[in-house]
C-alpha cells in the first residue's frame, strides 16, 4: 500500500464532502487502521490535526461563496456543517479577519488548498524494534501543558527543571509521557513520572497492554525526538499496527531510552 496516495485519497474525499458530515470511520478506511491511529499520522505528517484542516478547508469555500454573493451567510453557514450564523461569522472572522457580513468584490479572503502528498516518497530508514507486553503501570508525576508547536522545547525545559528539583528528595525520573486533547490530535500535557507512590504527584495509571519497543541509546532530547518523528513520518505509514488511546511513553533507565508505543 502506497501511504501518500491514500492520504491524498482522504484529501480528495474531504473535499468532495465539505458539505457533508464527515465520518472519520470513513476516512480511516482508506488506510486500513482505526480512528486513532489515522488521526496521529494525519497529524504528524502535515503538522495540522484533521478537525482543523477540515475546518480551514470549509472556511476557505465559505469565503469564495460569500464573494461570489449568491447565497445567504446562514445559508453558507448551515452549508458548512455550522449550527447558526453566529458561530459561523465567529470562525469566519477569526480565519479571514472579517466578518462575513462585511465581504464584496474587494475584499481579500485568506485560501486554505488542498495538502497533496508526494506518492513517490520512497522510505529507506529501517528502524530496530521490539512487540513487548507490559503489565498495568501505577505512575506518579507532574505535568505541565503544552501544544504541538511548543512540545519539542517545552518538553526537554520541564524534564530538566524537575530532575533538578526532585533529584535528592525522589531519585531520577522515570518515564516522560505526551498526552493528547478529546479529539486526540492537538498535544495537550507533557508528564514526568515517577515509578514510586508519591502522594504530592497526580497518580497515573497506565493499563496492560501490547507495545511497540524502540530503543534508543541516549537520553538526549534530540535524539528522542528523532526517532519520534522517524516513527510517525516513516515507520507507521509503511505498517498496519493500530495504535492503542493509551499515550506514548519513553522510559528511562541504564543511559538509554525506550520509546513506547502502544499497539492493538
Amino acid at each position: 500500500m502506497n501511504i501518500y496516495k491514500s492520504l491524498n485519497e482522504i484529501t480528495k474525499y474531504i473535499d468532495e464532502n465539505l458539505e457533508e458530515k464527515i465520518n472519520y470511520e470513513d476516512l480511516a478506511k482508506f488506510l486500513g487502521v482505526n480512528v486513532y491511529t489515522m488521526q496521529r499520522l494525519f497529524t504528524m505528517l502535515t503538522n495540522i490535526s484533521l478537525a482543523e484542516y477540515i475546518r480551514k478547508r470549509r472556511l476557505s469555500n465559505a469565503g469564495f461563496d460569500l464573494y461570489e454573493g449568491k447565497e445567504k451567510i446562514i445559508d453558507i453557514a448551515l452549508k458548512y456543517q455550522y449550527e447558526n450564523a453566529t458561530s459561523f461569522s465567529r470562525a469566519f472572522e477569526k480565519f479571514h479577519g472579517i466578518k462575513p457580513s462585511l465581504v464584496n468584490k474587494e475584499t481579500k479572503l485568506k485560501n486554505f488548498p488542498r495538502i497533496t502528498f508526494n506518492e513517490d516518497i520512497n522510505v529507506t530508514t529501517e528502524l530496530d524494534y521490539e512487540i513487548i507486553t507490559m503489565e498495568e503501570i501505577n505512575l506518579y508525576g507532574i505535568s505541565i501543558k503544552t501544544n504541538n508547536a511548543k512540545i519539542r522545547t517545552d518538553a526537554p525545559t520541564f524534564f530538566q527543571e524537575v530532575q533538578k528539583k526532585y533529584l535528592n528528595k525522589y531519585g531520577d525520573i522515570n518515564y516522560g509521557m505526551t498526552t493528547y486533547d478529546m479529539e486526540r490530535e492537538e498535544t495537550q500535557k507533557y508528564y514526568c513520572l515517577y515509578d514510586k507512590k508519591i502522594d504530592e504527584f497526580e497518580h497515573i495509571k497506565i493499563p496492560s497492554s501490547k507495545w511497540l519497543r524502540f530503543r534508543i541509546n541516549s537520553q538526549d532530547a534530540k535524539d528522542i525526538q528523532e526517532i519520534t518523528c522517524k516513527f510517525y513520518e516513516e515507520f507507521l505509514p509503511s505498517t498496519k499496527y493500530n495504535l492503542k488511546e493509551i499515550p506514548e511513553l519513553e522510559y528511562y533507565h541504564d543511559n538509554i531510552t525506550d520509546f513506547l508505543v502502544a499497539i492493538y
